[in-house]
């Protein structure tokens, strides 16, 4: 894996369409906190067209949730836009239901701490979390080159693009 601080395969900022968010609970927030952070800190980003026509990193992504797809806008070091990639969600659906339902019981275990319960639920949680990664880096296969850490924290922020109120 490349050190993310010398490397331009990387993503240095990125950013939810907020309009698409209507409305988020304090652990959702706080997963997207997470994501976010966690995702700019450390990531391998290559979106392989955009490189083909020239554009370097790092990069600059804008997510938003469409039409049952998601939409990965691009932007390069300086700022052009590098173009988009969009993913049909319907493949995700299951995953994002499961995965917020385990979030939800996950937090409300950590309320009233049971150590086993919460073990228990953060393997099922970790569980959905990976599937759904895999998923994603099969999805991307051929449009970008990243790695399971990545698409592990592009998936948590898909999660949270799906929050209807």
């Amino acid at each position: 894996m490349h050190d993310p601080a010398t490397t331009a395969d990387r993503i240095a900022h990125v950013e939810l369409d907020e309009a698409t968010i209507l409305w988020r609970s304090e652990d959702v927030e706080r997963e997207r906190v997470a994501a976010m952070t966690d995702l700019v800190a450390e990531n391998q980003f290559v979106p392989l067209r955009a490189v083909e026509r020239g554009h370097q990193g790092p990069w600059s992504l804008r997510l938003s949730v469409a039409d049952g797809r998601l939409d990965l806008w691009i932007s390069d070091a300086e700022g052009a836009d590098a173009g988009a990639i969009g993913l049909g969600l319907a493949r995700f659906r299951r995953d994002i239901r499961e995965y917020f339902a385990i979030v939800d019981s996950y937090y409300k275990a950590i309320r009233n701490p049971s150590a086993q319960e919460i073990e228990t639920i953060d393997m099922a949680r970790r569980a959905i979390h990976d599937r759904a990664t895999r998923q994603l880096q099969e999805a991307l296969e051929g449009k970008v080159d990243t790695d399971f850490a990545t698409a592990r924290r592009l998936f948590t922020l898909i999660c949270v693009l799906h929050i209807r109120g």
